[in-house]
């Protein structure tokens, strides 16, 4: 009979932030897979679990993937565990996951952290509907792109962010959705746990020349229904883009080449970036044949 893969929720700072129910099964499975043994090593250490550990992260998660697999066709168990908070989010998992899905193997979550969930809690923006990002793309052009995707949204949008661009993610957030309500949260549930709260260009300001550190969480209003339209908005940045882009021609009168020109402004994008969007969300002409 096949064993059990537990997905197992672990603290994100403070090690007291972990249930009872994760303990016990911690110290009861035959394994535990750990994004970085050594890490895990520490929460296991506290709690007195000799569980044998195994690394699973992201350069070896497919080859690894299969060898836990058998291990669970072979009848043992195994808890899957990241770093810290819940796995799969933001995480490694997903592929031992699906994996044992397919390959009916029972997969048991045991709830718990996740630090979008604990700097919602405690940021003071509406949690009704949210929509959870990850990490925001490094690049520039990328990031404006997926923030444009978003401007919309009539969502709270919570994503992650790497303290080396920080910056950077403020000011593309101002340029493309405006001055919003916005709330920092950084290094949640330990030491040096702090909220900053208030409007995009305050905390652009705030952190233009001051550096900072630990992990960054970021809790932003989501568009106001002046801002959003009647419809539900696509996931594709290139439909706003496309109907500015129309709007400019038929109002104004300007060329394909011109509106393309003052959207790229507009926006703080590339001519070339705008006319891609332009031309992946320009609608099919249909063809009935003759």
């Amino acid at each position: 009979m096949a064993g059990t893969l537990y997905v197992v929720a672990t603290p994100i700072g403070h090690l007291e932030d972990i249930t009872y129910r994760a303990v016990r099964i911690l110290g009861e499975v035959d394994l535990i897979a750990c994004e970085d043994t050594r890490q895990t090593r520490k929460l296991l250490t506290r709690y007195q679990i000799a569980t044998p550990t195994i690394s699973y992260h992201e350069h070896n998660e497919r080859q690894r993937a299969r060898y836990l697999i058998e291990q669970l066709e072979a009848g043992r168990s195994v808890a899957l565990v990241s770093d810290a908070g819940t796995p799969t989010i933001a995480d490694p998992g997903l592929t031992l996951i699906q994996q044992a899905i397919a390959h009916n193997i029972r997969v048991v979550p045991i709830p718990g952290p996740s630090a979008l969930i604990t700097a919602l809690m405690a940021a003071g923006i509406s949690a009704e509907p949210f929509l959870f990002i990850g990490f925001l793309p490094a690049r520039q052009s990328a990031r404006r792109n997926q923030l444009e995707a978003l401007r919309s949204w009539p969502y709270t949008l919570i994503c992650y962010e790497a303290p080396h661009r920080i910056r950077a993610a403020l000011k593309d957030m101002l340029l493309v959705w405006g001055d919003r309500q916005v709330v920092l949260a950084r290094e949640l549930t330990k030491l040096h746990e702090e909220f900053h709260r208030g409007h995009l260009s305050e905390l652009a300001e705030q952190f233009h020349q001051r550096s900072i550190k630990g992990e960054i969480v970021l809790v932003v209003a989501g568009a106001t229904t002046a801002e959003a339209p009647s419809q539900r908005p696509t996931t594709h940045v290139q439909s706003s883009i496309y109907q500015r882009v129309m709007e400019l021609m038929q109002a104004n009168a300007l060329s394909l080449n011109a509106a393309i020109k003052q959207v790229s402004q507009e926006r703080r994008l590339s001519k070339k970036s705008v006319y891609h969007a332009y031309i992946q969300q320009r609608p099919q002409e249909r063809n009935d044949g003759g």
